[in-house]
């Protein structure tokens, strides 16, 4: 294999036991073979591990696992696969998902030909978590049938605040220098989440995007979510943090974007969307829960946190936004309605005139 594989496939690995093989067995199958495998354990403590391991030989010189030292999550452990990696072009594997045979080719080969910076999938392909059923996730309303070039950073900026765009990284095949060079590595603060958080800073940057309809991506859904042992008001606190940092985050990129420093009129409807995208989840955690008890779960959880930020600037506005939105959803939401909060946010003024979608 040449020094420079034209592709890097990343996995950022933890307690992927049970999911592994058929993932790694997907990239050996490929019929594009000029590329390397970058597996990143995060401190698994399964068997994860020992099963790469045995696949070392099946890859030839093509698969290196890299352990971390301490638990990242998985921003900081794509941030070290990315770093290691060699290739032209990075592409993000997630170790419970599969590709199609010919994914690296077909997408190699677009990434070549439209000369892009990123190559973004608009669909994909859903699969149970056992594998056993398969259907096809449709792009939302962009490049739905055909390949769309995107080179007009107004509309990109429109559409990621109206959330027209998916944020998995494992949606983009990526020019390996554009990452590094313009720095764009995931957020690590943020342990969830962070993919949403990345892919408004790659989109600030890329200068070329093509967005095309390949479903050659096997996404398995159903797996454990965010955890539940943790209490209600350390849930909380835990998605105000991600709030903090990620406006902090992307305000640091916007800072040295040329087009923010054109077009600063992007700078507050950008922040505004990813702190309202954040809130929501905040607003499901707290819909069924009284204003005096919250109150007492946001104090009581904040003054264990108060290095991380001051209660006093936070506190009284989360508090005051969440009480806000909790009148407007008894007023026109039943319990049996299941829209999604993101909508409540986008028609709060229909909303208020008691007009619905």
């Amino acid at each position: 294999m040449a020094n420079i594989p034209a592709v890097s496939v990343i996995i950022p690995m933890y307690n992927a036991e049970k999911f592994i093989r058929e993932c790694l067995k997907s990239v050996l199958e490929q019929t594009f073979q000029d590329y390397e495998v970058v597996v990143v354990n995060d401190c698994s403590t399964d068997l994860s591990r020992q099963v790469v391991a045995s696949y070392v030989k099946k890859f030839g010189d093509r698969l290196r696992i890299f352990d971390n030292e301490k638990n990242l999550g998985p921003g900081g452990t794509r941030n070290k696969g990315l770093q290691v990696s060699r290739g032209e072009y990075v592409f993000f594997l997630d170790a419970d998902d599969l590709i199609a045979k010919d994914a690296l080719e077909k997408m190699y080969d677009a990434a070549k030909k439209y000369d892009a910076d990123v190559l973004n999938l608009t669909s994909c392909q859903i699969m149970s978590n056992d594998g056993k059923e398969v259907t096809l996730q449709p792009a939302r309303k962009i490049a739905a049938n055909e390949p769309l070039i995107d080179v007009d950073k107004d509309w990109r900026m429109i559409n990621l605040i109206r959330n027209n765009f998916r944020w998995a990284p494992w949606r983009k095949f990526t020019r390996r220098n554009f990452l590094v060079e313009n720095e764009l590595f995931f957020p690590e603060k943020i342990r969830r989440a962070e993919d949403v958080v990345w892919t408004h800073a790659v989109w600030f940057f890329a200068e070329k995007i093509v967005h095309i309809p390949l479903a050659i991506y096997f996404h398995r859904e159903g797996l454990p979510g965010e955890h539940t042992d943790k209490s209600l008001a350390e849930r909380i606190n835990f998605r105000v943090g991600t709030i903090v940092h990620a406006v902090e985050w992307l305000n640091k990129f916007m800072d040295r974007s040329s087009f923010f420093e054109a077009n600063p009129q992007y700078r507050y409807p950008m922040t505004k969307h990813i702190a309202e995208r954040f809130f929501t989840i905040i607003l499901k955690l707290t819909r069924k829960v009284s204003s005096a008890k919250l109150y007492d779960l946001l104090k009581e959880e904040f003054e264990k946190n108060s290095a991380a930020y001051n209660p006093a600037d936070v506190l009284p506005v989360l508090f005051t936004l969440i009480v806000e939105y909790q009148k407007i959803m008894l007023k026109n939401i039943t319990d049996n309605d299941q829209r999604k909060l993101e909508k409540l946010l986008i028609s709060t003024k229909r909303l208020k005139k008691g007009k619905t979608e």
